[in-house]
Protein backbone atom coordinates (compact mmCIF):
# COMPACT_ATOMS: atom_id res chain seq x y z
CA UNK A 1 0.00 0.00 0.00
CA UNK A 2 1.73 3.34 -0.89
CA UNK A 3 2.18 5.77 1.60
CA UNK A 4 -0.03 9.44 1.41
CA UNK A 5 3.54 11.23 0.06
CA UNK A 6 3.42 8.69 -2.37
CA UNK A 7 0.01 9.41 -3.93
CA UNK A 8 1.22 13.27 -3.93
CA UNK A 9 0.92 14.53 -7.02
CA UNK A 10 2.02 18.48 -7.27
CA UNK A 11 -0.98 20.83 -8.26
CA UNK A 12 -3.71 18.77 -6.31
CA UNK A 13 -5.59 20.06 -3.73
CA UNK A 14 -7.90 19.35 -1.34
CA UNK A 15 -10.34 22.43 0.77
CA UNK A 16 -11.64 20.92 3.94
CA UNK A 17 -11.46 24.20 6.04
CA UNK A 18 -13.74 27.15 6.17
CA UNK A 19 -12.77 30.08 5.30
CA UNK A 20 -11.31 31.69 8.09
CA UNK A 21 -13.82 34.03 9.92
CA UNK A 22 -11.11 35.98 12.67
CA UNK A 23 -8.50 38.85 11.48
CA UNK A 24 -5.57 37.21 10.01
CA UNK A 25 -2.37 37.65 12.08
CA UNK A 26 1.49 37.82 10.60
CA UNK A 27 3.91 36.58 11.97
CA UNK A 28 7.40 37.79 12.46
CA UNK A 29 9.30 36.10 9.91
CA UNK A 30 11.97 34.82 12.62
CA UNK A 31 9.36 32.33 13.76
CA UNK A 32 7.96 30.98 10.40
CA UNK A 33 9.46 28.42 8.38
CA UNK A 34 12.08 28.93 5.98
CA UNK A 35 11.05 26.87 3.60
CA UNK A 36 7.07 25.62 2.37
CA UNK A 37 5.57 22.84 4.82
CA UNK A 38 6.02 19.36 2.54
CA UNK A 39 2.57 18.11 2.37
CA UNK A 40 0.43 15.72 0.43
CA UNK A 41 -0.79 17.32 -2.79
CA UNK A 42 -4.31 14.57 -3.18
CA UNK A 43 -7.65 14.87 -3.78
CA UNK A 44 -10.46 14.65 -1.59
CA UNK A 45 -11.01 10.96 -2.86
CA UNK A 46 -7.79 9.66 -2.55
CA UNK A 47 -7.39 10.79 0.94
CA UNK A 48 -11.00 9.33 2.07
CA UNK A 49 -10.03 5.97 0.49
CA UNK A 50 -6.21 6.15 1.80
CA UNK A 51 -7.77 6.46 4.97
CA UNK A 52 -10.36 3.75 4.53
CA UNK A 53 -7.56 1.40 3.91
CA UNK A 54 -5.95 2.25 6.97
CA UNK A 55 -8.97 1.41 8.71
CA UNK A 56 -9.19 -1.63 7.16
CA UNK A 57 -5.96 -3.20 7.63
CA UNK A 58 -6.05 -2.19 11.89
CA UNK A 59 -8.31 -4.55 14.14
CA UNK A 60 -9.73 -3.39 16.90
CA UNK A 61 -12.36 -4.26 19.81
CA UNK A 62 -14.90 -3.44 17.10
CA UNK A 63 -13.34 -5.88 14.58
CA UNK A 64 -13.02 -9.52 16.44
CA UNK A 65 -11.42 -11.02 19.82
CA UNK A 66 -8.62 -8.71 20.98
CA UNK A 67 -7.26 -11.15 24.22
CA UNK A 68 -4.38 -8.10 24.72
CA UNK A 69 -3.01 -9.79 28.08
CA UNK A 70 -2.30 -6.91 30.86
CA UNK A 71 -4.11 -4.71 28.45
CA UNK A 72 -7.73 -4.56 29.08
CA UNK A 73 -9.05 -4.06 25.61
CA UNK A 74 -12.59 -4.32 26.27
CA UNK A 75 -15.88 -3.01 24.39
CA UNK A 76 -16.39 1.12 25.16
CA UNK A 77 -19.80 2.25 25.41
CA UNK A 78 -20.41 4.73 22.24
CA UNK A 79 -22.56 6.58 24.71
CA UNK A 80 -19.66 7.49 26.67
CA UNK A 81 -18.18 9.05 22.99
CA UNK A 82 -21.42 10.76 22.68
CA UNK A 83 -20.76 12.14 26.19
CA UNK A 84 -17.39 13.66 25.52
CA UNK A 85 -18.12 14.73 22.14
CA UNK A 86 -20.58 17.24 23.48
CA UNK A 87 -20.27 21.27 22.40
CA UNK A 88 -21.21 22.43 26.09
CA UNK A 89 -17.56 20.21 26.88
CA UNK A 90 -15.45 20.60 23.77
CA UNK A 91 -16.36 24.76 23.63
CA UNK A 92 -14.14 25.53 25.96
CA UNK A 93 -10.89 26.56 26.65
CA UNK A 94 -8.65 25.66 29.39
CA UNK A 95 -7.47 29.12 30.49
CA UNK A 96 -10.95 30.87 30.41
CA UNK A 97 -12.08 31.86 34.57
CA UNK A 98 -12.77 29.24 36.79
CA UNK A 99 -16.61 31.11 36.86
CA UNK A 100 -17.04 29.96 33.93
CA UNK A 101 -16.35 26.39 33.77
CA UNK A 102 -17.93 25.56 36.74
CA UNK A 103 -19.48 22.78 35.12
CA UNK A 104 -16.26 20.83 33.79
CA UNK A 105 -14.68 21.36 37.26
CA UNK A 106 -18.01 19.47 38.98
CA UNK A 107 -17.37 16.87 36.02
CA UNK A 108 -13.66 16.81 38.24
CA UNK A 109 -15.19 17.07 41.22
CA UNK A 110 -17.47 13.54 40.88
CA UNK A 111 -15.00 11.65 38.91
CA UNK A 112 -12.41 12.01 41.85
CA UNK A 113 -15.37 11.37 44.59
CA UNK A 114 -16.16 7.92 42.45
CA UNK A 115 -12.71 6.67 42.01
CA UNK A 116 -11.68 7.67 45.79
CA UNK A 117 -14.46 5.09 46.77
CA UNK A 118 -13.37 2.71 44.45
CA UNK A 119 -10.04 2.88 45.25
CA UNK A 120 -9.57 3.67 49.04
CA UNK A 121 -7.92 6.75 48.65
CA UNK A 122 -8.52 10.42 49.98
CA UNK A 123 -7.00 12.47 46.79
CA UNK A 124 -6.56 11.89 43.08
CA UNK A 125 -4.80 14.19 40.37
CA UNK A 126 -6.22 13.81 36.58
CA UNK A 127 -2.79 15.21 35.21
CA UNK A 128 -0.55 11.95 34.10
CA UNK A 129 -1.50 11.17 30.71
CA UNK A 130 -1.35 7.18 30.87
CA UNK A 131 -0.06 4.16 33.16
CA UNK A 132 3.54 4.95 32.87
CA UNK A 133 3.28 8.70 33.74
CA UNK A 134 1.26 7.83 36.17
CA UNK A 135 3.77 5.33 37.34
CA UNK A 136 6.34 8.58 37.58
CA UNK A 137 4.05 10.51 39.19
CA UNK A 138 3.64 8.39 41.89
CA UNK A 139 6.98 7.39 42.71
CA UNK A 140 7.85 11.28 42.57
CA UNK A 141 5.68 11.84 45.29
CA UNK A 142 6.80 8.73 47.14
CA UNK A 143 10.31 10.80 46.45
CA UNK A 144 9.12 13.63 47.64
CA UNK A 145 7.67 12.63 50.95
CA UNK A 146 10.94 11.17 51.84
CA UNK A 147 12.91 14.32 51.05
CA UNK A 148 10.48 16.95 52.79
CA UNK A 149 11.11 13.99 56.23
CA UNK A 150 14.98 14.45 55.09
CA UNK A 151 15.23 11.08 54.63
CA UNK A 152 17.07 10.62 51.57
CA UNK A 153 19.26 7.87 52.41
CA UNK A 154 16.17 5.93 50.70
CA UNK A 155 17.48 5.38 47.77
CA UNK A 156 15.68 1.32 46.66
CA UNK A 157 12.95 0.75 44.98
CA UNK A 158 11.49 -2.89 45.36
CA UNK A 159 9.95 -4.62 42.07
CA UNK A 160 8.71 -7.84 41.77
CA UNK A 161 9.89 -9.90 38.80
CA UNK A 162 6.40 -10.19 37.45
CA UNK A 163 6.07 -6.48 37.36
CA UNK A 164 4.67 -4.40 33.95
CA UNK A 165 8.34 -3.57 31.95
CA UNK A 166 7.30 0.33 33.20
CA UNK A 167 7.79 -0.05 36.55
CA UNK A 168 11.51 -0.52 36.79
CA UNK A 169 11.90 2.26 34.67
CA UNK A 170 9.95 4.54 36.52
CA UNK A 171 11.55 3.69 38.85
CA UNK A 172 15.04 4.36 37.55
CA UNK A 173 13.77 7.55 35.96
CA UNK A 174 12.99 8.71 39.46
CA UNK A 175 16.53 8.48 40.22
CA UNK A 176 16.22 5.03 42.39
CA UNK A 177 17.89 1.88 42.32
CA UNK A 178 15.55 -0.79 41.66
CA UNK A 179 15.75 -4.29 42.98
CA UNK A 180 13.87 -7.26 41.56
CA UNK A 181 12.14 -9.68 43.79
CA UNK A 182 11.55 -13.21 42.68
CA UNK A 183 8.76 -15.15 42.58
CA UNK A 184 7.14 -17.81 45.12
CA UNK A 185 6.16 -21.07 43.34
CA UNK A 186 2.53 -20.01 44.37
CA UNK A 187 3.44 -16.97 41.73
CA UNK A 188 2.94 -14.06 44.12
CA UNK A 189 5.99 -12.46 45.87
CA UNK A 190 8.16 -14.62 47.58
CA UNK A 191 7.86 -13.28 51.09
CA UNK A 192 11.69 -14.64 52.50
CA UNK A 193 13.12 -12.84 49.68
CA UNK A 194 11.29 -9.54 50.30
CA UNK A 195 11.98 -9.28 53.75
CA UNK A 196 15.83 -9.60 52.77
CA UNK A 197 15.82 -7.27 50.22
CA UNK A 198 14.17 -4.28 52.45
CA UNK A 199 15.86 -2.34 54.77
CA UNK A 200 16.85 1.84 55.67
CA UNK A 201 17.08 2.04 52.34
CA UNK A 202 13.97 1.36 51.01
CA UNK A 203 11.78 3.72 49.42
CA UNK A 204 9.37 2.32 48.55
CA UNK A 205 7.68 -1.39 46.65
CA UNK A 206 5.97 -1.53 42.99
CA UNK A 207 3.28 -4.02 43.09
CA UNK A 208 0.57 -4.70 40.65
CA UNK A 209 -2.23 -7.01 42.37
CA UNK A 210 -3.46 -9.21 40.61
CA UNK A 211 0.17 -9.33 38.95
CA UNK A 212 1.14 -10.22 35.16
CA UNK A 213 0.19 -13.54 35.98
CA UNK A 214 -3.31 -12.81 36.75
CA UNK A 215 -2.89 -13.85 40.76
CA UNK A 216 -4.03 -12.13 43.05
CA UNK A 217 -1.26 -12.30 46.19
CA UNK A 218 -2.95 -13.64 48.95
CA UNK A 219 0.22 -12.43 51.09
CA UNK A 220 -0.93 -8.92 49.81
CA UNK A 221 -1.53 -7.08 53.86
CA UNK A 222 1.77 -8.91 54.78
CA UNK A 223 3.39 -7.59 51.73
CA UNK A 224 2.69 -3.74 52.72
CA UNK A 225 3.26 -4.41 56.40
CA UNK A 226 6.82 -5.39 55.22
CA UNK A 227 7.83 -2.44 53.81
CA UNK A 228 5.81 -0.22 55.96
CA UNK A 229 7.66 -1.47 58.58
CA UNK A 230 10.80 -1.00 57.23
CA UNK A 231 10.00 2.97 56.47
CA UNK A 232 8.88 2.63 52.86
CA UNK A 233 5.76 3.48 51.60
CA UNK A 234 3.81 1.10 48.55
CA UNK A 235 2.26 2.05 45.37
CA UNK A 236 0.03 0.24 43.14
CA UNK A 237 -0.27 -0.50 39.78
CA UNK A 238 -3.35 -0.09 38.41
CA UNK A 239 -2.99 -1.35 35.28
CA UNK A 240 -5.09 -4.45 36.51
CA UNK A 241 -7.62 -2.80 38.13
CA UNK A 242 -10.90 -4.60 35.97
CA UNK A 243 -10.01 -7.66 37.65
CA UNK A 244 -11.47 -6.20 41.45
CA UNK A 245 -12.61 -2.48 40.78
CA UNK A 246 -15.71 -2.83 42.94
CA UNK A 247 -14.69 -5.83 44.89
CA UNK A 248 -11.32 -4.54 46.94
CA UNK A 249 -9.92 -1.61 47.20
CA UNK A 250 -5.80 -0.88 47.37
CA UNK A 251 -6.08 1.78 49.83
CA UNK A 252 -7.51 -1.20 51.78
CA UNK A 253 -4.44 -3.81 51.30
CA UNK A 254 -2.20 -1.12 52.92
CA UNK A 255 -1.23 0.57 49.34
CA UNK A 256 -0.63 5.00 49.84
CA UNK A 257 -0.39 5.60 46.17
CA UNK A 258 -0.88 4.49 42.67
CA UNK A 259 -2.39 5.20 39.24
CA UNK A 260 -5.36 3.97 37.38
CA UNK A 261 -5.94 3.94 33.55
CA UNK A 262 -9.36 5.71 32.36
CA UNK A 263 -8.09 4.57 29.08
CA UNK A 264 -8.42 0.82 30.15
CA UNK A 265 -10.73 0.11 32.90
CA UNK A 266 -13.17 3.07 32.36
CA UNK A 267 -14.06 2.89 28.98
CA UNK A 268 -11.86 4.87 26.30
CA UNK A 269 -10.77 3.19 22.98
CA UNK A 270 -7.13 3.10 22.63
CA UNK A 271 -3.97 1.95 21.59
CA UNK A 272 -1.71 3.26 19.35
CA UNK A 273 -0.19 5.69 21.55
CA UNK A 274 -3.68 7.12 22.56
CA UNK A 275 -6.01 8.86 24.19
CA UNK A 276 -5.06 7.86 28.05
CA UNK A 277 -5.88 9.41 31.25
CA UNK A 278 -3.63 7.62 34.17
CA UNK A 279 -4.54 9.73 37.17
CA UNK A 280 -2.89 9.09 40.25
CA UNK A 281 -4.96 8.48 43.93
CA UNK A 282 -2.86 8.76 47.31
CA UNK A 283 -3.82 8.95 51.13
CA UNK A 284 -4.19 12.02 52.96
CA UNK A 285 -0.16 12.47 54.01
CA UNK A 286 1.05 12.26 50.39
CA UNK A 287 -1.81 14.79 48.85
CA UNK A 288 -0.25 17.91 49.51
CA UNK A 289 2.81 16.99 47.26
CA UNK A 290 -0.11 16.02 44.22
CA UNK A 291 0.90 17.74 40.63
CA UNK A 292 -0.99 20.47 38.78
CA UNK A 293 -3.81 21.89 40.47
CA UNK A 294 -6.98 20.81 42.82
CA UNK A 295 -10.44 21.40 43.12
CA UNK A 296 -12.19 22.75 45.70
CA UNK A 297 -14.92 24.50 47.18
CA UNK A 298 -15.51 28.34 48.11
CA UNK A 299 -17.51 29.65 51.53
CA UNK A 300 -20.23 30.28 48.79
CA UNK A 301 -20.58 26.75 47.29
CA UNK A 302 -18.76 27.47 44.14
CA UNK A 303 -15.94 25.64 42.90
CA UNK A 304 -12.56 27.01 42.71
CA UNK A 305 -8.87 25.27 41.73
CA UNK A 306 -5.55 25.99 43.74
CA UNK A 307 -2.12 23.82 43.56
CA UNK A 308 -1.14 21.75 46.31
CA UNK A 309 0.67 23.89 49.20
CA UNK A 310 3.63 21.04 48.50
CA UNK A 311 3.24 20.05 44.78
CA UNK A 312 5.85 18.55 42.61
CA UNK A 313 4.92 20.86 40.19
CA UNK A 314 2.94 19.96 36.82
CA UNK A 315 3.60 16.64 35.06
CA UNK A 316 1.19 17.46 31.80
CA UNK A 317 -0.50 20.54 31.09
CA UNK A 318 -3.60 22.16 32.72
CA UNK A 319 -6.67 19.58 33.89
CA UNK A 320 -5.06 16.34 32.13
CA UNK A 321 -6.58 14.89 29.65
CA UNK A 322 -10.25 15.91 30.40
CA UNK A 323 -12.28 14.31 27.44
CA UNK A 324 -11.20 10.95 28.79
CA UNK A 325 -12.41 11.64 32.69
CA UNK A 326 -16.01 12.26 31.19
CA UNK A 327 -15.83 9.13 29.18
CA UNK A 328 -15.13 7.06 32.48
CA UNK A 329 -17.29 9.12 34.44
CA UNK A 330 -20.06 8.40 31.90
CA UNK A 331 -18.77 5.10 32.37
CA UNK A 332 -19.48 4.90 36.29
CA UNK A 333 -22.86 6.71 35.93
CA UNK A 334 -24.04 3.96 33.33
CA UNK A 335 -22.88 0.78 35.55
CA UNK A 336 -23.61 2.37 39.24
CA UNK A 337 -22.69 0.75 42.27
CA UNK A 338 -23.97 -2.59 41.22
CA UNK A 339 -22.76 -2.41 37.52
CA UNK A 340 -19.07 -1.71 38.71
CA UNK A 341 -18.41 -4.82 40.84
CA UNK A 342 -20.19 -7.01 38.39
CA UNK A 343 -18.17 -6.43 35.66
CA UNK A 344 -15.01 -7.36 37.46
CA UNK A 345 -16.59 -10.20 38.02
CA UNK A 346 -17.57 -11.21 34.87
CA UNK A 347 -13.96 -10.59 33.60
CA UNK A 348 -12.80 -13.02 35.75
CA UNK A 349 -15.24 -15.61 35.09
CA UNK A 350 -14.71 -14.97 31.30
CA UNK A 351 -10.59 -15.49 31.85
CA UNK A 352 -11.52 -18.55 34.13
CA UNK A 353 -13.66 -20.14 31.80
CA UNK A 354 -11.34 -19.37 28.77
CA UNK A 355 -8.04 -20.70 31.57
CA UNK A 356 -10.20 -24.73 31.87
CA UNK A 357 -11.10 -24.77 28.34
CA UNK A 358 -7.14 -24.30 27.58
CA UNK A 359 -5.37 -26.24 30.26
CA UNK A 360 -6.61 -29.62 28.90
CA UNK A 361 -4.34 -29.78 26.16
CA UNK A 362 -1.68 -26.15 27.06
CA UNK A 363 0.78 -26.11 29.69
CA UNK A 364 -0.46 -23.94 32.78
CA UNK A 365 2.83 -22.83 34.59
CA UNK A 366 0.83 -21.60 37.29
CA UNK A 367 -2.01 -24.43 38.13
CA UNK A 368 -4.44 -22.25 40.35
CA UNK A 369 -7.64 -20.02 39.86
CA UNK A 370 -6.60 -16.82 37.91
CA UNK A 371 -8.39 -13.15 38.00
CA UNK A 372 -8.79 -11.29 34.99
CA UNK A 373 -6.21 -12.85 32.84
CA UNK A 374 -4.12 -16.32 32.53
CA UNK A 375 -0.75 -17.29 31.08
CA UNK A 376 -0.36 -20.47 29.45
CA UNK A 377 2.84 -21.72 28.06
CA UNK A 378 4.19 -23.19 24.63
CA UNK A 379 7.15 -24.45 26.14
CA UNK A 380 6.48 -27.94 25.77
CA UNK A 381 4.87 -27.66 22.92
CA UNK A 382 8.01 -26.61 21.60
CA UNK A 383 10.09 -29.44 23.09
CA UNK A 384 8.19 -31.54 20.92
CA UNK A 385 7.22 -29.88 17.56
CA UNK A 386 9.29 -26.75 17.53
CA UNK A 387 6.08 -24.26 17.53
CA UNK A 388 6.83 -21.18 19.57
CA UNK A 389 4.35 -18.80 21.33
CA UNK A 390 4.97 -16.47 17.85
CA UNK A 391 4.15 -19.22 15.57
CA UNK A 392 0.99 -19.17 17.72
CA UNK A 393 0.32 -15.98 18.27
CA UNK A 394 1.11 -15.30 14.18
CA UNK A 395 -1.80 -18.61 13.29
CA UNK A 396 -4.13 -16.47 15.59
CA UNK A 397 -4.27 -13.62 12.68
CA UNK A 398 -5.72 -16.11 10.39
CA UNK A 399 -9.02 -16.53 12.14
CA UNK A 400 -9.53 -12.83 13.55
CA UNK A 401 -8.01 -12.93 16.45
CA UNK A 402 -5.66 -10.29 17.48
CA UNK A 403 -2.71 -11.98 19.20
CA UNK A 404 -2.36 -12.10 22.70
CA UNK A 405 0.72 -10.76 24.69
CA UNK A 406 3.81 -13.39 24.23
CA UNK A 407 6.80 -13.70 25.69
CA UNK A 408 5.62 -11.98 28.95
CA UNK A 409 5.77 -11.99 32.00
CA UNK A 410 9.74 -12.82 31.60
CA UNK A 411 9.41 -15.38 33.96
CA UNK A 412 7.31 -17.93 31.94
CA UNK A 413 9.17 -19.64 28.90
CA UNK A 414 7.33 -19.08 25.75
CA UNK A 415 4.14 -17.50 27.50
CA UNK A 416 0.78 -16.59 26.28
CA UNK A 417 -1.05 -14.28 28.40
CA UNK A 418 -4.81 -14.42 27.57
CA UNK A 419 -6.94 -10.82 29.18
CA UNK A 420 -10.89 -12.07 27.41
CA UNK A 421 -11.93 -8.98 29.35
CA UNK A 422 -15.97 -9.08 30.47
CA UNK A 423 -17.40 -7.79 27.27
CA UNK A 424 -16.92 -11.31 25.17
CA UNK A 425 -20.10 -13.73 25.01
CA UNK A 426 -19.50 -17.34 26.06
CA UNK A 427 -20.31 -18.13 22.45
CA UNK A 428 -16.81 -15.65 21.47
CA UNK A 429 -14.52 -17.47 24.31
CA UNK A 430 -16.10 -20.93 22.77
CA UNK A 431 -14.79 -20.11 19.30
CA UNK A 432 -11.11 -18.56 20.15
CA UNK A 433 -10.56 -21.37 22.89
CA UNK A 434 -11.72 -24.09 19.13
CA UNK A 435 -9.16 -21.89 17.15
CA UNK A 436 -6.63 -22.34 19.90
CA UNK A 437 -6.98 -26.25 20.39
CA UNK A 438 -7.07 -26.39 16.24
CA UNK A 439 -3.68 -24.96 16.45
CA UNK A 440 -2.44 -26.63 19.05
CA UNK A 441 -3.74 -29.37 17.02
CA UNK A 442 -1.68 -28.71 13.75
CA UNK A 443 1.16 -27.93 15.75
CA UNK A 444 1.59 -31.70 16.22
CA UNK A 445 0.30 -33.05 11.97
CA UNK A 446 1.10 -29.66 10.60
CA UNK A 447 4.14 -27.35 12.06
CA UNK A 448 5.25 -25.99 8.37
CA UNK A 449 1.79 -24.19 8.28
CA UNK A 450 1.76 -22.03 11.99
CA UNK A 451 5.66 -21.66 11.08
CA UNK A 452 4.60 -19.61 7.91
CA UNK A 453 1.74 -17.96 9.19
CA UNK A 454 -0.25 -15.64 8.98
CA UNK A 455 -1.28 -16.59 5.54
CA UNK A 456 -4.13 -14.71 5.33
CA UNK A 457 -3.30 -11.35 6.41
CA UNK A 458 -2.07 -8.16 4.44
CA UNK A 459 1.27 -8.09 5.95
CA UNK A 460 2.86 -11.91 6.82
CA UNK A 461 5.82 -12.26 8.32
CA UNK A 462 7.99 -9.36 8.56
CA UNK A 463 12.02 -9.01 9.38
CA UNK A 464 10.80 -8.52 13.22
CA UNK A 465 14.53 -7.86 14.66
CA UNK A 466 15.09 -5.22 11.98
CA UNK A 467 12.09 -3.72 11.78
CA UNK A 468 12.37 -3.22 15.84
CA UNK A 469 16.33 -2.05 15.54
CA UNK A 470 16.25 -0.15 12.59
CA UNK A 471 12.50 1.53 11.94
CA UNK A 472 11.80 3.45 9.06
CA UNK A 473 9.53 5.38 10.72
CA UNK A 474 9.98 8.92 8.32
CA UNK A 475 9.35 9.37 4.62
CA UNK A 476 12.43 9.99 2.71
CA UNK A 477 11.60 13.74 0.59
CA UNK A 478 15.37 13.66 -1.20
CA UNK A 479 16.96 16.77 -1.53
CA UNK A 480 13.69 18.87 -1.76
CA UNK A 481 13.58 18.56 1.86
Amino acid sequence: MDLIFEKSVPGKKLTILPECDVPEVEFDPAFCRSKKLNLPEVSETEISRHYSRLADRSHGVNDGFYPLGSCTMKYNPKVNEDAAGLDELTDIHPLQPVSSVQGWLEIFDTAEKYLREITGMDAVSFQPAAGAHGEFTGIQLIKAYHTANNDTKRNKIIVPDSAHGTNPASGSMCGYEVVSVPSSEEGGIDLEQLAAAVGDDTAGLMLTNPNTLGIFDRNILKITEIIHNAGGLCYYDGANLNAVMGIVRPGDMGFDVMHMNLHKTFSTPHGGGGPGSGPVACKDFLAGFLPGIRIGKTDAGKYDIEAAPDTIGSVGLFYGNALVVVKALSYLLTLGREGVPEAAKNAVLNANYMKAKLEKVYTVPYDKGCMHEFVISAVDIKKETGITALDIAKSLIDYGIHPPTIYFPLIVHEALMFEPTETETREELDKAVEVLLKIHEEAYSNPDKLHSAPHNAVIGRPDEVTAARKPVVRFDFGAEE
